[in-house]
């Protein structure tokens, strides 16, 4: 008989006018990698915070390794070998990747003083026996979301987790970086028996990576497969309540005039290093120009230079013929500009805003919003943002709440429909579906296709290759600030996986 690593017996965990665990009964295997799956608001991440201890379940139990959890916290979860890495990571920009790892743990010189050199030795041997490469003694704030991401798993292994959880582990992740991160997992589970829970929307992930996988939806468990047994159909139905078609996305419309350029941009990083190196770029009315590139190449100065929120040491960016080089963000989006940043937290909302305060950012000073441009007309903001907040489909305890209480995903919903309501002529989109469930991807991704077929310009970044594939009309590929290639379809993953790399660059260099 498999023995058992996690049992959740009856759980039930109920927030003021929402039910998000709904009488979930699930054991979990020593030594398997289990895919928890479900759209935002199935109680995936409510579930696992609960075995985490961030949740003391309303009604059940939880038994880890045989032993009933008395005390629902972080610590005693972690003192019972449970580690979790968040969706969004808990990092203190400030410190290195040592102290990081070390932090409430650490190595002391003479039992007083912090031994930095040690927890230094202690975050490489980390690194070399886990093959996840990270300077021990870089800032955290200096470092990209994906190697931020490596150091959340490391500080979670050197307390010891023999149960690890990855929330949405590869939604900041470049298929390289995902690839290395199945090998850790692959390898931790075969040679030290661990178990590693994974909460993700990524179906074709699951199907690599898992044995087994459970479905949650609307708070229920509804089903627990082996991974051998479905297929990715099978499983986005399963979440979803109805049948998944996958259908081919119906593009219309031949490419008009020109709307974004982008001539010889160079543009540093916060740490003065180039990011952007004389790079130029064009897209035209009615077409989705994808930027492929490994993260950290510079496609996010480049959006930031674009958008106003990043000053460009030299170049021009013109939109809809008229100048934005250095202008604000504001002025920029007078222009007729949209913009979905890449990060929702750190740009794309206010946490502390309710949802309402979210979807209306931007157009608080419309006239339809204001009497005399002073008094908010409530009834007006409140049946445009349940407007909203039905369309998309976002799911919660409804408009008032913050948006910090939300999920992850449903965080970007409220971004999505914001940012889409504008119905500008030009759509920057950076990491459109990050944390998203596959029902809400095959809805924005059709929300993305209706506003190219009807003349939109939109730049679309995304670390999915494969989101790029689907979406996009133009393919450019970056490494190291500069275009490196550029492809119509049908596109060749394996070429632009090598140009992404700079592969093909480094070949025509040498050949010169």
């Amino acid at each position: 008989m498999d023995e058992i690593a996690v049992r959740f017996e009856h759980v039930s965990m109920a927030f003021p006018g929402v039910l998000a665990n709904d009488d979930v009964s699930l054991d979990i295997r020593k030594g398997e990698v289990f895919a928890l799956v479900g759209e935002n608001g199935a109680g995936k991440s409510t579930l696992m915070n609960v075995l985490y201890g961030i949740n003391t379940p309303t009604d059940g139990k939880v038994f880890i390794r045989g032993q009933e959890v008395t005390a629902f916290d972080p610590k005693t979860a972690i003192s019972m070998g449970v580690g979790m890495v968040h969706q969004h990571f808990m990092l203190v920009p400030s410190f290195t990747v040592a102290q990081n790892i070390v932090l409430s743990r650490e190595p002391r010189r003479g039992r007083i003083f912090f031994d930095n050199a040690a927890a230094e030795r202690k975050t490489r041997e980390l690194v070399e026996e886990y093959g996840l490469e990270v300077d021990p003694a870089a800032p955290v704030e200096e470092l990209s979301v994906g190697l931020q991401q490596r150091v959340e798993i490391l500080k979670t292994l050197y307390r010891g987790a023999e149960i690890l959880i990855l929330d949405e582990p590869t939604a900041v992740l470049t298929p390289q970086e995902t690839e290395e991160l199945f090998a850790v997992i692959r390898r931790v589970v075969r040679d030290r028996g661990m178990t590693v829970i994974i909460i993700t929307h990524k179906l074709y992930e699951v199907m690599a990576i898992s044995d087994r996988v459970g479905v949650m939806r609307k708070g229920q468990l509804v089903g627990v497969r082996d991974t051998a047994d479905v297929d990715e159909k099978t499983l986005a139905s399963m979440m979803v309540g109805r049948p998944m078609l996958y259908d081919e996305l119906e593009k219309t419309g031949v490419p008009g005039e020109e709307l974004i350029r982008v001539r010889d941009l160079t543009v540093r990083d916060n740490r003065g290093l180039l990011a952007v190196d004389h790079l130029s770029l064009s897209v035209r009315a009615g077409e989705v120009l994808g930027i492929a590139a490994i993260e950290g190449n510079g496609q996010s100065e480049l959006l930031e230079a674009i958008t106003g929120m990043r000053k460009p040491e030299s170049g021009t960016v013109t939109i809809r013929g008229a100048d934005a080089t250095g202008k604000s963000p504001g002025q920029i989006r007078a222009m007729g500009l949209a913009h979905v940043p890449e990060d929702r937290l750190a740009t794309g909302l206010s946490r502390d805003g309710t949802v309402t305060e979210n979807l209306l950012a931007g157009k608080q000073r419309q006239s339809q919003f204001n009497r005399f441009g002073i008094h908010q007309r409530t009834s007006t903001v409140e049946r445009y943002a349940r407007e909203l907040y039905e369309k998309f489909d976002i799911r919660g305890a409804g408009t008032d709440v913050t948006a910090g209480s939300m999920s992850g995903g449903n965080m970007q919903k409220v971004v999505i429909a914001r940012e889409f309501s504008f119905d500008a002529p030009v759509l920057i989109v950076a990491q459109p579906t990050r944390g998203v469930d596959v029902g809400a991807i095959e809805f924005i991704h059709g929300q993305i296709i209706d506003r190219r077929n009807h003349g939109c310009a939109i730049l679309l970044c995304s670390a999915d290759l494969d989101e790029v594939f689907r979406l996009s009309d133009r393919i450019i590929t970056l490494y190291e600030g500069k275009i490196t290639g550029e492809f119509t379809g049908p596109f060749s993953k394996e070429e632009i996986g090598y140009r992404m790399t700079g592969s093909r660059q480094a070949e025509k260099e040498a050949a010169v």
